[in-house]
């Protein structure tokens, strides 16, 4: 086998925006598919699949282990893995390593996320409870908005694409953090300590360079169990894991096959987009749309919810680049122009993965509300997507899209080439 054949992509950048482009259509098929069986004859056996008891109770908290918790807090574990694996890339040697290339993705991040949960908190005031799904619609799924765009083929600019990829990257940031402090209940100091100290030793070899990924594997897994006995969700500890993983940095390149978090990240890339983020929509998506009509959409959380995702994300990011810009802090974006950014931004308010997931965190033990939760992310989410796609679809481009996009790629690529193209577009 030649060398070409086993060493990973050349952009890591590029392989990723395949990947979760694919994956993200894949995911609509899950989700669309746990609608079908959830609303079908096969809807009773779903649920008891779900909640079949697979193994002994791990965590006091948790109860035995079902199929629906192993998939929401064993593999989204490994999702979670991913996204730091991803977050540490990008920041370390990727499209926000410097302060420059952070600030307009991480603006509009921050803004995005706090317009939507704003919205909501304003919907569902007065009403007992809710306030606690406040970060429900600030979160948004990069594989179903970057699958949304690879639909469109070449219309959406590059651009477009590596600004949607670094606002999710820094949101997702953003939910992680979410996570760990604004549903977190109690906290067993001992297993804490026990996750620290893992945590510990997963730094100190990274520091030591141990390169292997067998060790920082184990690690994970050590670290993942000492989280879920914590009280913190044992998701995060995937994030804190792969913040630990060495990283070779390449200026001027995409990849090293001597990174350990590059090898980690090809090798957990295609089992994330195509197996656990797919598994989980089809375990999450399912709700009943039997006695769904205006009333019940239009109740308080749901509403609240759909509103954040839709009009929240795309005021927020939009208001968010448009100040940024006009305030000569950052440039605007190559070869995009604003209704395209304003597609993207709604492209943005499809929160799905990362909503469905804080839902089931904001109302534990009340299903009925988990159940109006989801209603709200999939109305927002699919109006976000059918939206964003249209607007993208028919926005003229911009005039010189086809240089901009000779530049983007060159960027992407890491090939030395956007000097040239500079000096022959001048």
């Amino acid at each position: 086998m030649s060398d070409e054949a086993t060493s990973p992509p050349r952009s890591a950048l590029r392989a990723f925006l395949r990947s979760e482009a694919a994956g993200g259509i894949v995911l609509m098929a899950a989700a669309a598919l746990a609608l079908a069986v959830a609303n079908s004859p096969l809807a009773e056996a779903y649920r008891h699949l779900l909640h079949f008891e697979t193994g002994p109770a791990l965590s006091p908290k948790l109860g035995p282990m079902t199929l629906h918790l192993w998939i929401n807090d064993g593999l989204m574990a490994v999702f979670f893995l991913l996204v730091g694996l991803e977050i540490k890339r990008e920041f370390v040697d990727g499209r926000l390593s410097t302060w420059d290339r952070r600030r307009l993705p991480v603006i509009a991040a921050a803004v995005g996320m706090a317009v939507p949960a704003a919205i909501f908190l304003a919907v569902t005031a007065g009403v007992g409870g809710l306030s606690r799904g406040w970060a429900i619609p600030a979160a948004t799924d990069i594989a179903f908005a970057i699958g949304v765009l690879a639909l469109l083929g070449s219309r959406a600019p590059t651009s477009l694409k590596l600004f949607l990829t670094t606002v999710a990257i820094a949101d997702d940031l953003g939910a992680v953090a979410i996570i760990a402090f604004a549903y977190t209940a109690s906290l067993d100091t001992v297993a804490l300590g026990a996750a620290a100290a893992i945590l510990f030793v997963l730094y100190a070899m990274g520091k030591s360079g141990v390169r292997p990924l067998w060790p920082y594997l184990i690690g994970a897994g050590l670290l993942w169990y000492a989280v879920l006995l914590s009280g913190v969700h044992a998701t995060v500890a995937g994030v804190l894991a792969a913040a630990t993983v060495p990283i070779v940095a390449t200026p001027g390149a995409p990849d090293s096959a001597d990174s350990p978090l590059h090898r980690l990240e090809h090798g957990l890339s295609p089992w994330v987009a195509f197996l656990i983020v797919p598994l989980f929509g089809f375990a999450n998506a399912g709700v009943s749309l039997a006695d769904v009509g205006l009333e019940r959409l239009l109740a308080p959380l749901p509403l609240g919810i759909a509103a954040g995702l839709f009009v929240g994300k795309q005021l927020g990011i939009l208001g968010a680049v448009w100040v940024t810009v006009r305030t000569g802090l950052a440039s605007r974006l190559r070869g995009a122009t604003w209704l395209q950014v304003w597609g993207v931004a709604m492209l943005c308010g499809i929160g799905f993965t990362m909503s469905l997931f804080i839902g089931a965190l904001a109302f534990p033990g009340d299903p009925a509300r988990v159940e109006e939760a989801k209603l709200g992310i999939l109305a927002g989410s699919l109006l976000s997507a059918l939206g964003g796609f249209l607007v993208l679809r028919l926005a003229p481009g911009h005039l010189r899209h086809q240089e901009e996009e000779e530049m983007q790629d060159a960027e992407i690529e890491g090939d030395g080439d956007v000097e040239r193209l500079e000096e022959r577009k001048e």
